[in-house]
């Protein structure tokens, strides 16, 4: 009768539920190895992306020199960053900004980026790191030609990226979003959002 219905849902339930705990344990695999880097902050201090587990991180790559777009874009983070950190019920959100201009972004330069976010930078002396952090992030990085004064604009992905406390890329947004959309969509990760189990 009835209960013979019932332990084969019981199987089945217990199937799903290890094939779960497989795709999580895979995810989490991933997630470890995805998008990593080694970059030095504005202290100098190593950093990669194992110290920002269990934190919200937007990451975004740029550069200080940049004329118009990432000073744009920084003020979009930061206003997008202040938005969330005004609901007091949310998880706290961690910014990161990666150079890809090392050769003249030095940690005082960097130190120096407006909106509120110096204490929360990530920058670093080693082009190879960058370029490695830039390829772990799929981000499109090449400096142009140096005009008469040395000068030269280095031509990148404009991207924010959004990780999760599991170390998860939960989404990446372009230059169209503004920073309520931004704050919007990390508010609907937030809420969403379940640790994958240890």
């Amino acid at each position: 009768g009835r209960g013979g219905g019932g332990g084969w849902l019981y199987v089945r339930h217990e199937k799903e539920r290890q094939q779960d705990a497989r795709r999580l344990q895979q995810l989490r695999r991933l997630a470890l190895g995805q998008g990593d880097f080694q970059l030095r902050d504005t202290a100098g201090a190593a950093r990669s992306k194992a110290d920002f587990l269990g934190r919200w991180v937007l990451l975004y790559f740029g550069f200080t020199h940049c004329p118009d777009v990432c000073p744009e874009e920084l003020e979009k983070l930061s206003r997008a960053v202040e938005l969330l950190e005004r609901d007091p019920a949310l998880p706290p959100l961690q910014p990161l900004f990666v150079t890809v201009d090392p050769e003249r972004d030095d940690g005082r330069r960097l130190e120096a980026v407006p909106a509120g976010l110096p204490p929360r930078l990530l920058g670093s002396p080693a082009p190879e790191q960058v370029r490695a952090a830039a390829s772990a992030f799929r981000v499109y990085v090449s400096a142009g030609p140096r005009d008469a004064d040395g000068d030269y604009v280095v031509d990148h992905s404009v991207l924010t990226f959004l990780v999760d406390p599991d170390g998860v890329f939960r989404d990446c947004y372009g230059r169209s979003r503004t920073a309520e959309e931004l704050a919007r969509s990390v508010r609907g990760h937030m809420d969403a959002y379940e640790p994958l189990p240890a």
